[in-house]
């Protein structure tokens, strides 16, 4: 059988027999995909760094009747700080199980599999507010699924000034005006309105370089959570890990 290399990042590990791994991986051009690591579990393994939870790599496979088989890897980065750090962990599996459920198999994952990873190493490797991280990540990727917000003008009267309030309903920016006759709008400060905006349109690289604090903070955080689980029909909580 033919031999394929492919990057991805493993999304769940779970035991198969005395020493195998049945994997959930994300890979950039053929989605979210299982695959079978034999031997994968003893300790003298090669496969035993780059088959854990949130490791990214190179691997070499091959399909099977339906599932991959991994015949080897090479670790490009493990997180090592998400396992380390409780708080980072319980941050990290959350977004873990949003992609879980966003991705499928044979479909192109590139952009959320970039900011998957990007988010990864934010919350592994910085200081950055944990809570931010995970709003800038969730409005990024409703972008990338197809829920961009509008925010060069109001999104009722097409007004391009005085746009203080976010419209869950009608997907965008709205002006005061406009926004008395929508329940669903949410006030927001000019530094908001800026975080929203650099979220949307922001390199992939530099997403997570900005930073807010106080009340900004806490309306960034409710637009997000309100708008991702309006538009992804179901409510994601940061549950606790044990």
């Amino acid at each position: 059988m033919a031999t394929v290399k492919v990057k991805g990042v493993i999304l769940s590990e779970n035991n198969m027999g005395d020493y195998d791994k049945m994997l959930t991986m994300l890979t950039p051009n053929f989605g979210k995909i299982s695959c079978v690591a034999k031997g994968a579990r003893r300790p003298k393994s090669a496969l035993l760094a780059g088959t854990q939870m949130f490791c990214f790599g190179e691997y070499m496979m091959y399909q099977g009747t339906s599932t991959y088989h991994i015949n080897s890897c090479e670790t490009i980065e493990i997180f090592y700080k998400l396992r380390t750090d409780l708080e980072k962990l319980k941050y990290a599996i959350h977004i873990n199980k949003i992609v879980q459920d966003v991705t499928e198999e044979n479909e192109n994952c590139f952009n959320i599999m970039q900011l998957y990873l990007n988010a990864l190493y934010t919350i592994s490797e910085t200081d950055k507010d944990l809570d931010l991280t995970i709003s800038i990540f969730k409005l990024r990727l409703l972008c990338i699924l197809g829920y961009t917000p509008r925010i060069l003008s109001c999104t009722n009267c097409k007004e391009k000034d005085n746009l203080s309030y976010f419209s869950i309903k009608d997907n965008g920016f709205k002006c005061e005006a406009c926004a008395r006759q929508d329940k669903s709008s949410l006030q927001m400060s000019e530094s908001t309105k800026n975080a929203i905006k650099y979220t949307i349109t922001a390199p992939a690289k530099k997403l997570f370089s900005f930073n807010l604090i106080n009340e900004s903070l806490e309306e960034f955080k409710l637009i997000c959570k309100i708008y991702f689980n309006e538009k992804l029909e179901k409510e994601y909580k940061l549950e606790e890990i044990f």
